[in-house]
């Protein structure tokens, strides 16, 4: 399994008190190996709908979607917009198994979650990530999602619950398809374990990127019908409306 780029660039070393920017190979000054101004230059989300966090003109506003149909999901939370460098960023991790990036992403978003848990915003009762099938499993050789859950549930001291979320049908992938298409493909695509016990709890989602939100929808429909008390969705970033430039 490929863990570092194939590049002559410098080994990155967790145990390190100096860390090499994984952007610009500049020595790191932040306590991320990222400098604090590509740091500074990432898309951070700005004004954002306050239930899917879809890119809007201005904060604390409802886009219009979640005004006419809520969805089974209470919040979600993400740092970034769906652009670069985070775009890049999370391809390295998802599909080059660029793990130490993908670490990096995770210590960014815990910090997020921790600065929204001060300022209010519940902490769930436990983590769950989105499944893939087996046969997606065995190609990748990896869940994406599972490794962000692992890695925030031990920096925020939350419970990971990995056996919960089943994905028993492989469907086709999402990228390829329009936002219909992506609710038709996850028509019982998802399923729960006998023995998760969902309910009365909050529940958090964790994936990488939110894109149209069907999958989000289709989770956490799946654990509030099961008598979950609330789900959020936890994610990297948050893709804007096709030839929306407005958030950058």
């Amino acid at each position: 399994m490929r863990c570092q780029p194939h590049q002559d660039n410098q080994v990155y070393i967790w145990t390190k008190n100096k860390q090499i920017c994984l952007l610009c190979d500049e020595t790191a000054d932040t306590e991320h190996s990222l400098c604090s101004a590509c740091e500074g230059e990432l898309p951070w989300l700005g004004g954002h709908c306050q239930v899917c966090a879809l890119p809007l003109p201005a904060a604390g506003l409802v886009c219009g979607e979640c005004l006419k149909r809520p969805p089974a999901f209470a919040r979600v939370e993400a740092p970034w917009r769906y652009a670069f460098p985070v775009d890049s960023l999370i391809t390295r991790f998802k599909h080059r198994g660029n793990w130490p990036v993908g670490r990096l992403l995770a210590g960014l978003l815990s910090h997020h979650l921790l600065h929204a848990y001060a300022e209010g915003q519940p902490r769930p009762d436990a983590l769950l990530a989105v499944p893939l099938s087996r046969q997606r499993l065995r190609q990748r050789g990896f869940n994406q999602a599972e490794m962000l859950a692992d890695w925030l549930g031990a920096s925020l001291a939350l419970a990971t619950q990995k056996h919960w979320l089943l994905r028993p049908q492989d469907t086709a992938h999402q990228q390829e398809l329009d936002a219909a298409a992506r609710k038709r493909n996850l028509r019982r695509a998802f399923a729960l374990d006998e023995r998760a016990a969902v309910q009365g709890r909050h529940l958090a989602l964790v994936d990488d990127v939110l894109t149209t939100g069907a999958t989000a929808e289709a989770i956490a429909r799946l654990l509030r019908q099961a008598g979950a008390a609330r789900v959020d969705i936890y994610c990297l970033a948050r893709t804007p409306k096709p030839g929306d430039l407005a958030g950058g």
